[in-house]
């Protein structure tokens, strides 16, 4: 049974700008000791996640999407590949309405399940992984979801968040991307708030909780470990919350940090403190 829970977010910290998986990586992280219970945490829908558990050949523990809001149970056995074992829906009908006065020319994307998206108009090439469906508005607003996503391509990222801040969303959680990407999920889902009840199902203490991320959904991730990593990639407000900023994603910034996890399980000293002393003469502290 493992000891030790590691989250590790997918773009921008496990994946690198290219969205691409370095051997370095890969091999780093299939290195980890049978002690570590490694749990990917991201943004990304369910048919954006699997094909990138494969590539890190994790077939079995768990997995957390869509920010927290579904959480899978890796089984090869399984028809997929996994089951769903807990998910968290809302009613999006209030939440659009008010970010459709707000952000008139956003594009708007619900989550379908396993499926793909409904979408107010197509989003750029690549942006959605699964069958993207145009949809009325009616269909958009008609079932509870697991979350919704907002896209303004022509905006910077520093001029949507002006826009959603302004707008005062109340009663979801919701988090701004690098770009102009908008997530909106039920109220008090977050990657933290999945984990900690994957951390209990699992029996790990939290003291034994280590979780790495970039983004701004990566945060409450980050209070919530034991010990939170930020890349070095990440803006100046995720590292202010970090106990540790590695380095930069596309220099494999978090080969350093997953080295150092493996050698604290093979030298025997306490993890956290293992951790900080393996780990400062390689990563920026």
């Amino acid at each position: 049974m493992a000891q030790r829970l590691l989250a590790l977010d997918l773009d921008g910290t496990t994946l690198n700008h290219m969205g691409e998986l370095s051997p370095r990586v890969r091999d780093a992280v299939a290195a980890l000791p049978d002690d570590f219970e490694v749990v990917i945490a991201t943004g990304r829908s369910i048919l954006a996640t699997t094909p990138v558990l494969d590539q890190l050949g994790l077939r079995h523990g768990f997995a957390v999407c869509a920010n927290g809001a579904v959480t899978l149970r890796l089984d090869p056995d399984e028809p997929l590949g996994y089951e769903v074992v807990d998910q968290v829906t809302f009613d999006p009908k209030a939440v659009l309405e008010k970010m459709r006065i707000a952000l008139p020319d956003a594009l708007i994307a619900v989550e379908e399940l396993g499926v793909g998206f409904k979408v107010s108009a197509p989003f750029p090439d690549g942006e959605l992984m699964g069958e993207s469906r145009v949809a009325t508005w009616d269909e958009l607003v008609e079932h509870p979801v697991t979350r919704v996503t907002l896209r303004q391509p022509e905006s910077s990222a520093e001029e949507f968040m002006e826009l959603v801040e302004r707008a005062g969303l109340h009663g979801v959680s919701y988090a701004v991307g690098w770009s102009a990407w908008l997530d909106i999920n039920p109220e008090g889902v977050s990657k933290a708030s999945a984990l900690e009840l994957v951390r209990r199902r699992i029996g790990v203490e939290p003291t034994h909780t280590v979780a790495c991320g970039d983004q701004r959904n990566d945060v409450e991730m980050l209070h919530w470990a034991a010990w939170g990593v930020a890349m070095g990639n990440a803006p100046d407000a995720v590292k202010a919350v970090a106990d540790e900023v590695t380095g930069d994603v596309d220099d494999d910034g978090l080969v350093p940090v997953l080295e150092a996890l493996t050698q604290s399980v093979r030298s025997g000293t306490p993890f956290r403190e293992n951790v900080a002393s393996q780990a400062t003469s390689r990563v920026e502290l």
